[in-house]
């Protein structure tokens, strides 16, 4: 089946192409711009047009069986998001249902009663989809719990840097909250359900909340000790803008958010069982402990690609400090000097520093520097190398994660490519998993010293693996070559 995805860059849209495709649909994806496309797989088809103008969705609807409506306007600013998607939602259902497309399916907002302009938005979308459009399947959610959807990182970022909260009445509200992964498997199934024209259908997971309840469960499985305080007069809006200190989300999407944080988002209807008798939604709690298990921090796929030498990224509650640059030596090359990296030769820049700090971690309890004076190259995953243990070890990456004492988790990786001219671009990346203040305190105070760290380590690895291709600085070489002969000979 052909399927076409708008909003396919999205945090949902991402997701269902990669699932769409791994069950063997051909996938069309609307995006704004061809850039925006590198985030998706190679094998998706890629249609650049824009839901605002409808003259550019036309060569995307030819052909198409079903397609996702999975687009709002609200990251385009607070003021006129309402107009952009009544007009957006318009022009799709109408190109739609000129193509002759067989069925869409939107992903709306759940809620009743007094709602903020935001969900009422929402909701205006599917029925401006239904009435001018092709037989629309409407699927309403509240609270999406996952890594990088924006209402579950803002509960991150309330959670983890501020210990007491001053919070008004809304920390009652009742919602329904529900996995991204029971929400994909619902879009999932639409395509093959046999779903009444016009219906709509409400999905939250099995458990039924407050926002109180989801922030303090959040701290019991970070192990964070958080004192929420209510008051009368603090409204949402209010709320929005001490918001806007601690969370990385845009305010554009966070203010429209927190304005319907009044508003009860919970399930009235069972029809979603009824339809799809085979998805078992998870609790709170499973969703939670799945959208925390962050076993891999990523690779910053997207600043590799354009060639940026340095950049900060805060992501998802992940601090990555990514350095790169261009080594002129095959990536053999490169790939040895870096699996040569910690035990008995060191650590090529500041390696005192190195020491020191096994050093501390040794005298506070923990695994300390383990040094071995010699080991096998290339590393496997699971070898340990001073403090850090191998995570992952292929062709391209190497990707360290820290078993030393940390108030969070940290990982460091190096990933290579090679490029055309026979020269190797390399990238290091530091990444650390912040486990509230102390965490963030942690990370920021040590900053400074892991930039000189970093890009000392950096330069110095270029200079070596330079060194090794030309063959004129043999006494770096022959210095390296001392230290892995006295390692061997000290086991």
């Amino acid at each position: 089946m052909l399927v076409l995805v708008t909003g396919a860059t999205g945090y949902i849209g991402q997701k269902l192409v990669s699932r769409l495709l791994a069950t063997g649909h051909r996938v069309r994806c609307l995006v704004r711009s061809a850039s925006r496309a590198a985030v998706l797989p190679a094998s998706a088809e890629i249609f650049v047009g824009d839901v605002l103008r409808r003259e550019t969705l036309t060569e995307a609807m030819n052909g198409v069986e079903c397609a996702y409506y999975l687009v709002h306007s609200m990251a385009a600013g607070e003021s006129g998001f309402v107009e952009r998607d009544r007009l957006a939602a318009s022009n799709f259902a109408c190109e739609a249902k000129r193509a002759c497309v067989r069925r869409v399916i939107y992903l709306g907002g759940l809620g009743s009663g007094p709602m903020s302009e935001h969900l009422k938005s929402r909701q205006e979308t599917g029925q401006v989809l239904r009435r001018f459009g092709p037989p629309t399947l409407e699927f309403r959610a509240g609270i999406i719990v996952g890594a990088g959807s924006a209402s579950f990182e803002i509960i991150r970022s309330l959670a983890e840097k501020l210990p007491v909260m001053i919070c008004p009445r809304w920390v009652t509200t009742r919602v329904q909250p529900i996995a991204v992964s029971d929400v994909l498997e619902y879009l999932k199934a639409a395509l093959q359900g046999n779903c009444i024209a016009g219906e709509i259908v409400e999905i939250g997971g099995n458990t039924i909340e407050t926002y109180r309840s989801m922030i303090m469960e959040y701290a019991r499985v970070r192990r964070l000790r958080r004192c929420l305080i209510r008051v009368p007069v603090l409204t949402p809006r209010l709320s929005s803008y001490w918001l806007d200190f601690v969370s990385s989300i845009p305010t554009a999407i966070t203010r429209p958010l927190i304005d319907g944080l009044r508003t009860e988002v919970v399930c009235h209807s069972q029809r979603a069982r009824a339809l799809f008798p085979q998805i078992r939604p998870s609790s709170y709690r499973d969703a939670l402990a799945t959208a925390l298990d962050r076993r891999d921090p990523g690779a910053q796929d997207e600043a590799f690609s354009i060639g940026r030498k340095r950049a900060l990224y805060i992501v998802d509650g992940l601090i990555s400090d990514c350095r790169q640059t261009e080594v002129a030596a095959p990536l053999d090359t490169v790939h040895d000097v870096v699996h040569s990296l910690g035990g008995g030769m060191g650590w090529l820049y500041a390696d005192w520093l190195w020491r020191l700090r096994g050093w501390l971690d040794k005298r506070i309890g923990g695994v300390g520097m383990r040094r071995r004076c010699f080991r096998v190259v290339p590393l496997q995953q699971g070898d340990a190398v001073d403090f850090w243990r191998v995570q992952e070890a292929s062709a391209n990456r190497l990707l360290l994660q820290a078993e030393m004492k940390v108030p969070g988790q940290a990982w460091l990786q190096f990933c290579f490519l090679s490029l055309p001219n026979g020269t190797t671009r390399l990238r290091s990346i530091a990444s650390f998993e912040p486990r509230g203040v102390v965490g963030q305190l942690y990370w920021w105070s040590l900053y400074p010293l892991h930039k000189l760290i970093f890009e000392g380590m950096l330069h110095r690895i270029r200079h070596v693996c330079e060194a090794r291709v030309s063959g004129s600085n043999s006494e770096v070489r022959s210095s390296l070559a001392d230290t892995r002969r006295r390692a061997m000979a000290s086991t």
